[in-house]
């Protein structure tokens, strides 16, 4: 049997192939598009699972210790300046340190305030009244009043402007200005998770009636002063931010690249301080690099194959059937993901969640000759041929010559297309294609996924899944007070997608970054783009 070693030399051997046809084809190679305190909160949503601790140092500044350091961070560039269009990590990470939410999620999976001190919430879960900070102020020093979070989220929830939180946010009835510093919103149905709804991430604060949304005017611990789309983002601390003491850096700049490995040799360079969302590879490789430390970070991050199932192949679901027995897990858990993360179960609830993930259902075991025939009952005797879409980040191209691979063995012929994630996002990219691997961010709570990726309709449901029963199950999910209803629902759910869901997760991620070790504070989240350096300081 060949080794581990072996394997992933052939398939490195195999992935160069591939690239190698692919830029002669002449892939496009434009950049990815528009397509993530003091006291403690009057009330929270229902508690849910704690994540695993992440790497952090524990040294802390000395007390009256100035501003000092500029922690510079590789990124690719930011292709969307709304923040309610941004959603890659450069584009979140941006907006986290710009803005400010009016609640934020902890590493640990807890709402903490941001902008707002305290909250209540009525006994039938329907209205939420929320106190906010005083003093605050925007960048161009107007203060922050009430009237700024209900047209924030007016905006946001407005069906007609094509931002994808008008579904998340259309349970809301209203959202009034109950006094200058008081927010009151009122619900159509109780959603458990309506306060992790409103620190998603697109949901930064603006103020009232911005005209320009893409000027970067926030209330958030950093101002920007100088931004070049293809070069670099500048910014320099909030000398007027409302949490004291923050931020303890003087600035960040965020440099522009385009390539991963380039991010690691900036790194090794010194023209660089940290770098996000690393492949297994390149974390490995910088495994004992002296002034540089390695931080990861459990994650509810997975890798999504996915078909479309409402027209042909796909849409008989012993294609799908298929196409889940032809593939061996473990072999794709080791070749790709090396011992990180851990493997998936076709269902978006992961393990992180664990009052609510399941391995009460088996997966199926690679069978070569039941696909076949499953295959031919379909009306594919000899196997068929199809085109498989990735985008060329992180270990999806690997997984893309593993899946390649492996389905040849039972027929079917895959055309890999690995490309630039600005034409796998963009037009005519990952909704339209038939078959496709798509990255979904760590989510605080796995009812996201449902209502934006499998519900029928859904913004992003990219497999075009419209399933009676799992929306029904969704839905109850969704709205029940009721926690060991919603357990039972979501077990049914994984039940459902094992058995006919035209999505297979081969595995979840372990977030892997490193930062130069003479900067503390840092704690990697499981979503990158939301980690906060508000606390970051550079030891002298």
């Amino acid at each position: 049997m060949p080794t581990q070693k072996t394997l992933k030399a052939i398939l490195t051997i195999a992935l160069l192939g591939v690239l190698l046809l692919q830029a002669c084809g002449g892939q496009p190679t434009a950049a990815p598009p528009a397509t993530q305190p003091p006291s403690a909160p009057a009330t929270e949503a229902p508690a849910q699972p704690a994540q695993p601790a992440e790497t952090t140092v524990p040294q802390e500044p000395s007390a009256g210790m100035e501003r000092r350091g500029v922690l510079r961070v590789a990124m690719q560039p930011l292709y969307q300046t709304d923040p309610a269009l941004m959603q890659s990590d450069p584009e979140i990470f941006a907006l986290n340190h710009i803005f400010d939410y009016l609640v934020d999620v902890t590493p640990e999976n807890r709402i903490v305030q941001r902008l707002a001190k305290s909250w209540t919430v009525s006994e039938d879960g329907l209205t939420y009244v929320f106190q906010l900070e005083e003093g605050v102020t925007f960048h161009d020093g107007s203060p922050l009043t009430a009237a700024d979070v209900v047209w924030t989220f007016d905006r946001l929830r407005n069906p007609d402007s094509g931002y994808p939180t008008a579904n998340l946010y259309a349970n809301i009835d209203t959202i009034e200005a109950t006094g200058d510093l008081e927010v009151t919103f009122k619900l159509k149905q109780s959603n458990p998770f309506f306060l992790f709804d409103l620190s998603d991430n697109h949901a930064g604060i603006l103020k009232a009636n911005t005209q320009e949304p893409t000027n970067f005017n926030g209330t958030g611990p950093f101002k920007v002063v100088e931004y070049s789309p293809e070069d670099r983002l500048v910014l320099q601390a909030n000398e007027n931010y409302f949490v004291e003491g923050q931020p303890k850096l003087e600035g960040v700049e965020v440099i522009f690249f385009s390539d991963l490995t380039a991010m690691v040799a900036a790194l090794r360079g010194g023209q660089v301080d940290l770098v996000l969302n690393l492949s297994t590879d390149l974390y490995k490789s910088l495994q004992g690099e002296a002034g540089i430390t390695l931080i990861d970070a459990a994650t509810n991050e997975f890798d999504v194959i996915r078909i479309r199932s409402d027209r042909a192949p796909g849409n008989d679901v012993r294609v799908i059937q298929a196409l889940k027995l032809g593939l061996d897990r473990d072999a794709i858990y080791q070749l790709v993901m090396e011992g990180f993360g851990r493997i998936g179960r076709d269902s978006p609830i992961g393990p992180m969640f664990t009052n609510y993930y399941s391995e009460e259902f088996p997966l199926p075991k690679k069978d070569v000759e039941a696909a076949k025939k499953l295959l031919a009952e379909a009306g594919y005797p000899n196997g068929f041929s199809i085109d498989l879409h990735t985008p060329d980040t992180r270990d999806r191209p690997e997984l893309a010559v593993v899946l390649k691979n492996q389905w040849a063995e039972i027929g079917v012929d895959v055309n890999t297309f690995i490309e630039p994630e600005s034409v796998y996002y963009g037009e005519n990219g990952w909704l339209e294609v038939d078959l496709g691997i798509t990255s979904w961010g760590s989510r605080p709570y796995p009812q996201f996924y449902l209502d934006v990726m499998l519900k029928c309709g859904a913004v992003w449901n990219e497999s075009r899944f419209c399933d009676e029963e799992f929306d029904r199950l969704a839905t109850l999910a969704g709205s029940t007070l009721n926690e060991e209803e919603r357990v039972q629902a979501y077990k049914d759910i994984q039940r459902i997608l094992i058995e006919r869901g035209p999505i297979i997760v081969p595995y979840f991620y372990t977030q892997l970054a490193a930062i130069r070790s003479n900067f503390q504070g840092f704690v990697l989240k499981s979503f990158p783009g939301r980690s906060d350096l508000r606390t970051v300081f550079l030891q002298e």
